[in-house]
C-alpha cells in the first residue's frame, strides 16, 4: 500500500506544478502549439546576442532567454554579433552595426523609452534588430518582440517603430501602511511593510516585470487617503528598497504627501504652504528621500478633499500648496500630482460642478513641474459619466487623466467588466476646445496645448492573491490601462484579443468566444446598475450593491437621492441652463447637445436632465419602460455571457473555467439583485407596472433595504 500511496502523492503534485492560477499574467511563454510554426520561429532565431551590461539590459537578456527557452521548447544560445540573428542593442553608439539610413534617422524621433525593431541585411546576413536610444526602450522593445512569439505573428519582416504618447503612465495603488487596501478586492497589499526593507518578496519583481511588458514606467506606493508615517526615515528606507527592485525595469516610485505632515511628524505648529518653516521642512524632507531614491519620481497628494487637510486650512489656494511642494522636488526633476477631486458639502453647488470652479481659476498659476490629476468624469469613478468638464479648460496647466482599475462601482471583485471601452469613451471624447477634434486623448498627451509633461494614471486593481486582481478579468484591465497609457490610439477590441492570446492561447474559436464575451460586458454592467445617465445609487461607504434609497447622510453628495432626484413627476439630475447649469462647464457645442433634452445622448439623459416617467424615448417607449427594458437587458446579458463561458469547458484550464464560471454565477445573482431592487424602488415613484414579459421580482423592496454588508471588502477604513 505504501506504493500506492507515492504514486498517489506523486501524481496530486504533478497536476499542482502544472495547474494554471492566473499567477504568471500575460507572461504565460507556454509551448507554442503549431510545431510548424515553432521550427520556423527556431531557424529565424538561430541566437541572440546583446549589447550592453546595464540592468535593463541584464533583464531583457534574461526575459528573451526564458521566453525563447519555453515558447521555442529548446534552448536558443547566445551568441555574438557575428552568428546571431536577432540583436538587441542599447544607446546608438553601442551598436558595431552598420545601421541602414532609415533607423538611425528614427532613433532621433523616438526618446528614450521609444524602441525599434527592424529585419535587414547586413554584411550578407539577415537579422532583427531591437534598438533604442536607452536601455529601458530595448527592454519594452524585448517584451514587444516576446509578445508577437506569443501571438504567433509573422516576425519574418518586421519594421515596428514605437513610442509612448504619454510620459507619465502610473498605477496609483490605494494601499495603507497595515497592508490594506482601500477599494481593493484582490486581498491585502502586495507591499509587506513589516518585512521590508531586508525581505524581498519575489513577486515584487514579478510585479516589474508585468509593468514593464506594458510600458506603465510608474507606481504610486501609497493611499492617497495619506499616512505621513510614510515619509519618515524608517519608511522611506522601505520604499527605497522597493524602488531598487523597480529601477531596472524603468520604473519609478511615487509617495503620497500628507498636507499636514510637517504638524505630525515635523513637530512644527503649522503646515501653512506660505510658512517659511514648513517650505524649508519639505526641501529638507525632499532630500532626505533623494538620498535614499535617486530617481524618486515625486508626491501624489489629495488635498482639502474628503476630510483631507490641504493649503485652504490655512486660506491659502491649491496652487499655492502644489507650488510649495513642486519647489521642493524641482531640483532632483521630481514632479507633484495635485488631485482635482474636491467637492465641500458647505458649498451649495452640484458636486459635479465643484472641481472646475475650484481649478479653473487657477490655470497657469502652477509651476511647471506640476500636474493637476483629474478623473475622467466629474463625480467619481461611476459605470458611465461624461467626460470631466476640467478636460479642455486649463490649457496652460497639464492635466493628468486618473482612471479607476479597481472596479469600486462596477461589481467590485466578483462581476466580469471589461474596462477598455469605458477608458476609450473618455478619451475619444471631444470637447471642443480648440474646435472640433480636441479630444481628451488630445489634452493628456499633451499634443493639444503643447504640454511637455505628460500623464495617466489608474487605480490599481493588485492585491497579494495569488491572481493578483481577484477576478482573472480583472487582469485585462490592468493589461488595457497599459497599452492605452502607452498608445491611446489602440482599440477596446485590439487589446482584449492581445490579452486573451496572451492568457488562453491563440486557438481562434476560443479567443472569439471570450472576445465577445468581453467587449459587451461594461455596457451590459451599466445597463443592470445605472442605465441612462443614473449614477451613485450604490450601498452607502462599501459602495457594494445598489441602495438608491440611501438619504439622511452627513453629507447630501454621499447619498444617493441627491443625485437621482426622483419623485412622482420623473427622475434625474437637471444639470441643464435651468438647474445646476453644469453643462455651462463645457463647450460649445457639447453645452448645447447636454442642455437640450432631444439632443442629449440617452446614455447620459438622466445625468443632465429631470425628465418625465411618460417621457417618449427615441424608441418610442415611454421614460419609465425604456429604464425597465434596460435592467432586464442587462441582466440577460449576464446570463447570455455565462452560457458562453460554460462552452469553453474543457477548451481551456480547467482551474482558470471553473474559477471564472464560479464569479459569473455571483455576477448573475447580482445583477438580478440590482435590477430587482432599483425597479422596485423607482417604481414607488412612477406608480407604473413593470411591462408584461418580464419576470417579476421575487423579492419586497423592504427585504432588498434591509441588507447589510458591515464586513464588505474594499471598506473605507474607520480611521477615515
Amino acid at each position: 500500500m505504501k506504493y500506492l500511496f507515492s504514486i498517489l502523492v506523486f501524481m496530486a503534485a504533478i497536476n499542482i506544478t502544472n495547474a494554471e492560477d492566473g499567477y504568471k499574467l500575460w507572461l504565460r511563454y507556454d509551448k507554442i502549439d503549431n510545431p510548424v510554426l515553432i521550427e520556423k520561429y527556431r531557424q529565424l532565431i538561430k541566437g541572440y546576442s546583446f549589447k550592453g551590461n546595464s540592468p535593463s539590459i541584464k533583464v531583457a537578456e534574461k526575459e528573451l532567454n526564458l521566453a525563447l527557452n519555453k515558447l521555442l521548447d529548446c534552448e536558443i544560445q547566445t551568441l555574438d554579433n557575428l552568428r546571431s540573428n536577432v540583436i538587441l542593442a542599447g544607446a546608438h553608439k553601442n551598436i558595431t552595426l552598420n545601421l541602414p539610413e532609415e533607423i538611425s534617422n528614427k532613433l532621433k524621433t523616438i526618446g528614450d523609452e521609444g524602441y525599434i525593431i527592424k529585419t535587414f541585411e547586413t554584411e550578407g546576413k539577415r537579422i532583427t534588430l531591437i534598438t533604442a536610444n536607452a536601455d529601458i526602450g530595448v527592454l519594452y522593445g524585448t517584451f514587444h518582440f516576446i509578445r508577437l512569439l506569443q501571438m504567433q505573428s509573422d516576425i519574418d519582416n518586421l519594421n515596428i517603430v514605437e513610442s509612448p504618447l504619454i510620459k507619465l503612465r502610473l498605477l496609483n495603488h490605494w494601499d495603507n501602511l497595515d497592508r490594506t487596501v482601500e477599494r481593493g478586492y484582490a486581498g491585502f497589499s502586495i507591499w509587506n511593510w513589516h518585512l521590508l526593507p531586508d525581505y524581498i518578496d519575489p513577486r515584487y519583481k514579478d510585479y516589474a516585470r508585468a509593468n514593464a511588458s506594458i510600458g506603465v514606467n510608474g507606481t504610486v506606493l501609497t493611499n492617497v487617503n495619506a499616512n505621513s508615517l510614510v515619509l519618515t526615515k524608517q519608511y522611506l528606507k522601505k520604499a527605497a528598497a522597493l524602488a531598487d527592485v523597480f529601477r531596472p525595469y524603468g520604473i519609478k516610485v511615487y509617495l503620497t504627501a500628507r498636507f499636514s505632515a510637517p504638524i505630525e511628524i515635523g513637530k512644527l505648529s503649522t503646515a501653512d504652504p506660505l510658512n517659511p518653516e514648513v517650505r524649508k521642512w519639505w526641501k529638507e524632507k525632499a532630500k532626505e528621500i533623494y538620498e535614499l531614491i535617486p530617481d524618486f519620481g515625486g508626491f501624489l497628494v489629495k488635498a482639502n478633499s474628503e476630510g483631507q487637510p490641504g493649503p485652504q486650512n490655512y486660506g491659502r489656494s491649491h496652487s499655492d500648496g502644489a507650488n510649495m511642494l513642486a519647489e521642493a522636488v524641482e531640483h532632483y526633476g521630481g514632479v507633484v500630482m495635485w488631485r482635482a477631486f474636491v467637492y465641500d458639502n458647505n458649498v451649495p453647488e452640484d458636486r459635479a460642478k465643484q472641481a472646475y470652479n475650484e481649478f479653473k481659476p487657477l490655470d497657469g498659476k502652477f509651476k511647471d513641474n506640476v500636474l493637476i490629476q483629474v478623473k475622467n468624469g466629474p463625480i467619481d469613478f461611476q459605470p458611465r459619466e461624461p467626460f470631466h468638464p476640467l478636460f479642455g479648460a486649463m490649457p496652460e496647466t497639464p492635466l493628468m487623466m486618473e482612471f479607476q482599475i479597481t472596479q469600486e462601482y462596477l461589481g467590485q471583485g466578483t462581476h466580469l467588466v471589461y474596462l477598455a471601452p469605458l477608458f476609450k469613451e473618455c478619451i475619444e471624447s471631444d470637447t471642443y476646445a480648440k474646435g472640433a477634434g480636441s479630444t481628451v486623448a488630445k489634452v493628456i498627451d499633451g499634443s493639444l496645448d503643447n504640454h511637455a509633461l505628460t500623464g495617466i494614471a489608474g487605480v490599481s486593481n493588485i492585491g497579494n492573491d495569488r491572481n493578483w486582481t481577484g477576478h482573472l478579468f480583472g487582469q485585462s484591465n490592468w493589461y488595457a490601462f497599459g497599452r492605452l497609457a502607452w498608445n491611446h490610439n489602440l482599440t477596446s477590441e485590439q487589446i482584449a484579443e492581445e490579452w486573451i492570446r496572451l492568457t488562453f492561447g491563440n486557438k481562434n474559436e476560443i479567443v472569439e468566444i471570450i472576445k465577445n464575451i468581453m467587449m459587451p460586458s461594461r455596457e451590459n454592467t451599466v445597463n443592470y446598475m445605472t442605465p441612462l445617465g443614473l449614477h451613485h445609487i450604490m450601498g452607502w461607504d462599501h459602495h457594494y450593491g445598489p441602495a438608491p434609497w440611501i438619504k439622511d447622510k452627513p453629507r447630501a453628495e454621499w447619498t444617493s437621492v441627491y443625485y437621482h432626484r426622483a419623485d412622482s413627476n420623473g427622475i434625474g439630475f437637471d444639470r441643464t441652463v435651468n438647474g445646476s447649469n453644469a453643462v455651462s462647464q463645457y463647450h460649445s457645442p457639447v453645452s448645447e447637445i447636454f442642455n437640450s433634452l432631444e439632443k442629449c445622448p440617452e446614455k447620459y439623459l438622466l445625468w443632465f436632465h429631470h425628465v418625465p416617467w411618460d417621457y417618449k424615448m427615441k424608441s418610442g417607449k415611454t421614460l419609465w419602460e425604456e429604464l425597465c427594458n434596460h435592467y432586464y437587458a442587462g441582466v440577460d446579458s449576464v446570463r447570455s455571457m455565462s452560457k458562453k463561458w460554460k462552452q469553453l469547458e474543457g477548451k481551456i484550464d480547467s482551474e482558470l473555467f471553473d474559477h471564472v464560471s464560479m464569479l459569473m454565477k455571483i455576477q448573475e445573482d447580482e445583477a438580478v439583485w440590482w435590477r430587482n431592487a432599483c425597479v422596485l424602488y423607482f417604481q414607488t415613484f412612477s406608480k407604473l407596472p413593470i411591462p408584461e414579459g418580464f419576470e417579476k421580482p421575487d423579492k419586497t423592496l423592504e427585504y432588498y433595504q434591509s441588507l447589510e454588508f458591515p464586513y464588505a471588502p474594499g471598506i473605507r477604513p474607520k480611521w477615515h
